[in-house]
């Protein structure tokens, strides 16, 4: 008990430094989640949105480990999915021990239900709001994952790290279990209500880069602090920026 009062007092440290000054239910409820599951702020487990606390696939994976989750199978629904589309549905399973018959969870993704951040990575999404749902059938948990938010999920997939010349991971590498550098930029843009691809331009502009993906990371996080800065203390300033990265549209003939 000592020790998960010890994550609590870390968690709810981490959290107002995020989120900035929360309320006392959303407090109680974080105390609540760290006595219960053990959940980590540092590591990406919770996020707070909108008022609501919301539970992560890394949340979720810790909270299977510490439940000694037995296995996750997860499957293809591939009468229902249309590649040609990128409409994936997937059907996971967890089993909480050698006897359970198992917990099931369907999840669906396409490009109307997720970002064009990601676009390409829907069959990715699709399996983690299967795995997601069946966890949280298997286990109780009451929040819904972030990854089911819609258009704000996919942002919220990690793709695979590609190499950097000065060796660092880009927009989607982590360091020592810190959340993914993709997670903290779609928390500000989630959070401040900005349009995903007027940001991608500012970034990728910011590093000097023709993608964001080819950045470092080091220029990604200073990308990140700016604009975090940028939101709290000059929104209409930031707007403004980021609205001369909009493509002008061509008027009919």
């Amino acid at each position: 008990m000592k020790a998960r009062n010890k994550i609590f007092l870390s968690n709810s440290k981490l959290a107002r430094a995020a989120w900035g000054a929360l309320p006392q239910g959303a407090i109680r409820t974080l105390r609540a989640l760290t006595e219960e599951y053990g959940l980590i702020v540092s590591t990406g487990d919770l996020q707070f949105l909108e008022g609501r606390w919301y539970v992560t696939h890394s949340g979720l994976l810790r909270i299977a480990r510490s439940k000694n989750c037995c296995g996750i199978k997860s499957v293809l629904v591939s009468r229902l999915s249309n590649p040609a589309a990128n409409r994936w549905i997937f059907r996971a399973i967890v089993y909480k021990s050698l006897q359970s018959r198992g917990f099931v969870g369907y999840g669906d993704a396409d490009p109307s239900n997720t970002s064009p951040l990601v676009r390409g990575a829907e069959m990715r999404v699709a399996e983690t709001r299967a795995v997601n749902r069946a966890l949280r059938k298997a286990y109780g948990i009451g929040l819904c994952s972030v990854e089911e938010l819609g258009s704000f999920s996919a942002l919220q997939m990690p793709l695979a790290a590609g190499p950097h010349s000065n060796g660092h991971s880009g927009a989607n590498g982590s360091r020592s279990g810190q959340p993914r550098l993709r997670d903290q930029l779609c928390l500000l843009i989630r959070q401040h209500n900005l349009d995903p691809e007027l940001v991608k331009a500012y970034a990728a502009d910011f590093c000097g880069t023709a993608t964001l993906k080819d950045a470092s990371r080091d220029l990604i996080e200073s990308f990140i602090t700016r604009l975090a800065v940028a939101a709290r203390k000059d929104r209409d300033g930031l707007l403004c920026k980021l609205n001369s990265y909009a493509q002008p549209v061509e008027a009919n003939p």
